[in-house]
């Protein structure tokens, strides 16, 4: 066991929640802040994708032993659900048969979050502005406004999980040797809603990540335990699609009656909510040294936010915690140790996972829909089957696995110059599962040595 240490962690979303759980499973004493009021006392603003909780996550949450308790808020997707114009609605299994990414809701996830850890013991401070770090002693500074009185609260450690712009991270910038970058997409987000049937169904089926890729945006929608379906368009903010000249109802009808025709029948209030609901910004940020000493660590978004094509933030996120956790068993006391092995070793992980998500955005948006990239992946699933010990296919390694996202991002590469010249083969798409397929891709695996 570790010597109990008096622990302030700043922002209590997801990854602030659950760290608070098991540092209080360690013994510590653990007092989490946050600027914004309760989420559990105010509603959800639109401003939100659904979370899609895989292995990384799961195993998390089963580490603390809380994983069955957020299962009761989860819906199994084990597919895609592609809807392309004028055609039949087409389905894309992610996995094996049992394999499934969970749908949740993240204010409903992050409010059960929240119950849980003070169960566990935690203390929320909430409504407190943390306007500064004193990272040499982990002195908190809080008050009401950035240039009023600041009230310094003493720890042994701080943890900084107060998301992609966060503030731990920006006193941390303002040492020497501190790399830090920031990237926006030229896309953005907006979230609606499809609501349930007057019976509760869905309106959709309920077991599908549904998407309508569209080349340079697509709208996507994620199922909810109340039968409704959280949706998420993403589109440019400047162009001839674009959120800048959607500016008026008549604009934004036409849009959707053109793009989207059959949302269009199932989101009753689509022209209300989307002026509504807020445009958000997609942004990937990088930094390191992610920690100070043994007194101070960035963890989650503060020190690694990635654009959410691939449902890996908040899982990414959560391994932070496993591998956080793992190191402390092996250091124990020691938490320079601790904290060094912790960022060396989860860097180039976060690194990979930002280049996996970026680059899922452009196979969901211009590739779900194209027969040359269904056929691809019906090859690759078929070879899979025959060769498990040979090929797991990149979605299968960074969903379904725990192996790490850098050696997923490795393979895949490699996988897919095979797979590039497997499509360039004479009549492919005619013996795609012969043995002529298997004994081009076999021998290419022979000859890089790259055996899995």
């Amino acid at each position: 066991m570790q010597t109990p240490k008096k622990i302030a962690i700043v922002g209590s979303g997801l990854v602030g929640s659950l760290l608070a759980i098991y540092l209080r499973n360690r013994g510590h004493v653990v007092d989490v802040y946050d600027r914004r009021p309760d989420i559990r006392n105010v509603e959800f603003s639109g401003r939100s994708i659904n979370l899609a909780m895989s292995t990384r996550g799961w195993r998390a949450l089963e580490v603390v032993g809380i994983d069955e308790e957020i299962r009761k808020i989860a819906i199994p997707m084990d597919k895609r659900a592609i809807h392309t114009p004028d055609k039949p609605v087409y389905y894309q299994y992610y996995g094996k048969e049992g394999e499934a990414i969970y749908s949740i809701s993240r204010g409903v996830l992050n409010r059960r979050m929240i119950d849980l850890a003070e169960e566990a013991g935690a203390r929320f401070i909430f409504n407190s502005k943390v306007w500064d770090v004193s990272l040499s002693d982990a002195t908190v500074h809080t008050g009401d406004s950035e240039k009023g009185e600041w009230e310094p609260h003493k720890y042994d450690l701080v943890f900084g999980a107060d998301g992609a712009f966060s503030r731990v991270r920006h006193k941390m910038q303002r040492q020497s040797m501190f790399n830090y970058s920031q990237h926006f997409l030229e896309v953005g987000y907006k979230e609606l809603t499809i609501p349930s049937d007057p019976d509760g169904a869905h309106k959709l089926n309920k077991h599908s990540l549904h998407i309508w890729p569209r080349g340079k945006f697509m709208f996507i929608a994620l199922p909810n335990l109340d039968g409704s379906f959280t949706c998420t368009l993403f589109l440019p903010f400047r162009g001839k699609e674009s959120f800048e000249v959607l500016d008026t109802e008549q604009k934004v009808e036409r849009f959707f009656k053109s793009y989207f025709p059959e949302v269009m029948d199932v989101i009753p209030n689509l022209v209300e909510d989307f002026f509504k609901n807020p445009t958000s910004f997609l942004v990937t940020t990088k930094c390191y040294p992610w920690t100070y000493g043994d007194k101070v660590a960035l963890i989650g978004d503060a020190a690694h936010a990635i654009v959410p094509f691939y449902g890996q933030g908040m899982n990414a996120g959560f391994e932070d915690i496993t591998v956080l956790n793992d190191l402390m068993n092996l250091h124990n006391d020691d938490w320079k140790a601790v904290f060094e092995s912790y960022q060396s070793s989860r860097k180039p992980n976060t690194d990979a996972i930002a280049t996996l998500s970026y680059r899922n955005f452009l196979e969901m948006s211009n590739k779900t829909a194209d027969e040359n990239f269904i056929l691809r992946k019906k090859i690759e699933s078929w070879f899979y089957d025959k060769h498990p010990d040979l090929w797991v296919p990149l979605y299968t390694r960074v969903t379904f696995s725990d192996r790490s996202y850098s050696e997923a991002l490795e393979f895949g590469d490699f996988q897919r110059e095979i797979m590039d010249e497997v499509m360039q083969l004479k009549n492919v798409e005619k013996d795609w599962n012969s043995e002529r397929i298997e004994s081009f891709i076999l021998n290419r695996l022979k000859e890089k040595e790259h055996l899995v």
